[in-house]
């Protein structure tokens, strides 16, 4: 093979590797652990784009660079494929949700093998197989019996036209994300998980991981811990963090649909004063109590509210004690999560209605209750799932007592199955086939032991709020039961910058801007694609793409590929030489710049030293394997071509990442400025270990020097060492 051909060499390689396993995590190995973690993708309809590419890419250089440093590396991927837009599609289409997913999924991994990534196919997951949702089911049984799990009637997001319950998520601008119309609010009785108890852990254990500020600052935020002290104004209890301003209170405020006055007075424990009560928009009900003191003199929104109604405002007052008239407390702006959905593609919540015995948990050997067929997906008009509809599902046997019962026919958001899907990728084979059960549950977590925490985490900054939070919180209650061995899921979070369309708008179908990988693999090959994204800027930040700019890691790879004709085999490389400082300094900068995520730079290193290597007649083995062994985890192709051409039989991949002697990062020969009566005139390079009166001859003779010199002998001749030769005359 003469000339570079990615297609031949990367489809070759594909098969290759999915044949012999080379990346797939062994469940107990001696070797040190090393868990990395991609947000596992929605599989849609419209197949990988881009931006799934640049952090999967990302991870695949940590995990191939781990694989070399000796780790047992696990680098699992799987499907997160229920939820509203292939339910949409379904309304839309008539088709099968399964059948679509699995469509999608079959295109997801056939794009994503295609770009060389070193995914453990043999743990992949799909939170839409029983087999999977099982599980699922079974851990929310497990907060229903902790007490965990309850029903309330909540006001929720309603969309008349699609009659449907909306979580939060899925109003955009006060309107519903499927049709449009503009979402009312309707109360209904839905599910709940007390996220709640777990505020106060879930706030201080941020502590402990290893995230950017920016998104504890983001989970803080939602959490909303708050530190104050509630007041009883008669029978009105507030909550404030500022307890020290109340003798400036002048009214109460309640949580209310709009601006009214009550006709009530209550009595200000710290003047004795009576002082009026009023509903207002603006006091939160899940908030504090759900009332406030009003201070118009300290706070902005309580002076509008006084100026707008005339009520009194006291400038200057003394500033009470804390502990004088109420009680310290801290409270949340969290509130309990709402988890039913009033849909189809969803699991079931495994729970049967008894009017004998009430709320009856489906039992263990029972699991999974599994998504029955329907022939329309359309929610009905009193808003309940269509699974409401399918008489012969729904009604069943009371588990307890043997009576007439119902099942739930609500189902749980798509954020259930991404909850623990961390653990998932943990269970042994015969663990995830087998029946959902205590016993079966602590058979594997001698797995989770080996391979818990995560070690490194990295997804978009979309989700490192609810996503993050919920799973933070499942693993907790997890830990709470000892079912997993750490409280917090993820030792290190990272997150990636968008890849945006070439005028530097957001990629959509809509705008018709999206770009297809495929086209970019078989035009350039997947080593170029990958190379590009890593070197198109840096990585939290958000890039336009730019097709033209592809053609310049292309050129790279086959200034790489025609290096291989340089490799002399007798050729040596001199352990003085400035070859060896530069090869010693380029696989640390490599090496420091992908533990940092640098990748932009580290590929620019990569280019510096392939110039330095092309300008060169000959070069050693060593200095073009060190070459390709520093490639290898950005362009693992190319570098598995070029390592079988040297003449090795086993994988690039499995080799031992080069390491740098800091010795050898110093440069034996440095340049040394010469001054003469004050002016640099000219530079001389001498060696490190010379001596003084060694390097003042070369100054000397130097013919720039000779010039200004113009025969005579200098008054004096100053070596500053390192830094300057200064010549006075």
């Amino acid at each position: 093979m003469h000339g570079y051909d990615p297609k031949e060499i990367e489809e070759k390689w594909q098969d290759h590797w999915q044949k012999s396993g080379i990346y797939e995590a062994k469940d107990f190995s001696d070797l040190p652990k090393y868990y990395l973690l991609i947000e596992f993708p929605y599989p849609s309809g419209d197949g990988l784009h881009v931006g799934h590419i640049r952090s999967y890419t990302a991870m695949d250089i940590i995990s191939r660079k781990r694989r070399m440093e000796g780790f047992n590396v696990l680098y699992p991927i799987g499907w997160d494929a229920f939820g509203l837009p292939t339910e949409n599609y379904a309304l839309k289409t008539g088709k099968d949700p399964k059948v679509v997913t699995k469509e999608n999924t079959d295109t997801f991994r056939r794009q994503i093998r295609s770009l060389g990534l070193s995914f453990d196919w043999s743990r992949e997951i799909n939170t839409t197989d029983p087999k999977y949702y099982k599980w699922t089911q079974w851990i929310f049984l497990k907060f229903l019996e902790k007490g965990l799990a309850y029903k309330a009637k909540i006001p929720i997001n309603w969309c008349p036209k699609c009659k449907i319950g909306l979580a939060n998520e899925e109003v955009v601008d006060g309107n519903c994300e499927r049709c449009g119309a503009p979402v009312e609010q309707k109360e209904k009785e839905q599910w709940m998980l007390a996220i709640t108890k777990y505020a106060e852990r879930l706030d201080k254990d941020l502590d402990e991981v290893d995230y950017p500020d920016r998104v504890k600052i983001q989970q803080r935020n939602w959490i909303g811990r708050s530190e104050g002290v509630l007041i009883k104004f008669d029978d009105i209890e507030i909550f404030t963090t500022r307890p020290d301003t109340i003798l400036g209170a002048t009214f109460i405020v309640v949580a209310g649909k709009e601006d009214k006055f009550t006709g009530r007075f209550v009595t200000n424990p710290a003047t004795k004063e009576k002082i009026p009560v009023w509903e207002a928009e603006y006091v939160m009900s899940d908030y504090g109590t759900g009332a406030i003191m009003g201070v118009p003199a300290d706070d902005e929104r309580d002076m509008e509210f006084a100026k707008k109604y005339k009520l009194p405002i006291v400038e200057d007052y003394q500033k009470a004690g804390f502990e004088d008239f109420g009680k310290k407390v801290t409270k949340y702006r969290l509130r309990d999560w709402v988890f039913s959905r009033q849909r189809y593609w969803g699991e079931p919540i495994p729970v049967i209605h008894c009017s004998k015995c009430g709320v009856a948990p489906v039992p263990e050997k029972d699991l999974p209750v599994e998504l029955p067929k329907v022939e329309k997906y359309q929610p009905r008009e009193d808003g309940e799932s269509p699974l409401a509809n399918i008489d012969e599902w729904v009604n069943v046997t009371c588990p307890k007592c043997g009576g007439k019962a119902k099942r739930e026919t609500d189902v749980m958001p798509n954020w259930a199955g991404s909850s623990w899907y961390f653990l998932a990728y943990l269970f042994n084979k015969e663990g995830f086939a087998s029946s959902a059960s205590i016993e079966n549950w602590k058979l594997q977590i001698e797995n989770f032991r080996h391979f818990m925490p995560v070690d490194w985490y990295n997804g978009g900054m979309e989700h490192t709020v609810l996503h993050l939070l919920y799973s933070r919180f499942w693993n907790k209650f997890l830990y709470d039961l000892k079912l997993v061995p750490t409280s917090e899921p993820y030792k290190k979070r990272t997150s990636h910058g968008l890849i945006l369309a070439e005028n530097g708008e957001k990629m959509s179908k809509s705008k018709g801007n999206v770009v297809n990988p495929d086209t970019i693999v078989k035009q350039f090959g997947a080593d170029t694609l990958r190379l590009y994204e890593m070197f198109m800027g840096p990585f939290e930040q958000a890039i336009a793409w730019s097709e033209d700019a592809l053609v310049g890691p292309r050129r790279f790879l086959e200034r790489v590929w025609r290096l291989k004709t340089k490799v002399a085999k007798g050729q040596t490389l001199d352990t003085d030489s400035q070859g060896l400082t530069l090869m010693h300094q380029t696989i640390k900068k490599v090496s420091d710049d992908i533990e940092s995520m640098k990748f932009n730079t580290a590929v620019s290193s990569l280019m510096i030293y392939v110039n330095t290597l092309d300008k060169k007649n000959k070069i050693s083995q060593e200095e073009f394997k060190t070459l390709i062994l520093l490639l290898a985890p950005f362009a693992p192709h190319i570098t598995e071509e070029l390592w079988l051409l040297l003449g090795r039989k086993d994988s690039i991949h499995i080799q031992n990442w080069p390491t740098y002697d800091s010795k050898k990062l110093i440069k034996d020969e440095i340049i040394l400025a010469v001054q003469i009566n004050g002016k640099v005139k000219a530079n001389v390079l001498v060696s490190r270990d010379q001596s003084e009166e060694e390097i003042k001859t070369m100054a000397l003779a130097l013919p720039e020097v000779n010039k200004w010199l113009k025969g005579k002998k200098p008054e004096r001749v100053i070596v500053v060492p390192r830094k300057i030769i200064s010549i006075v005359t």
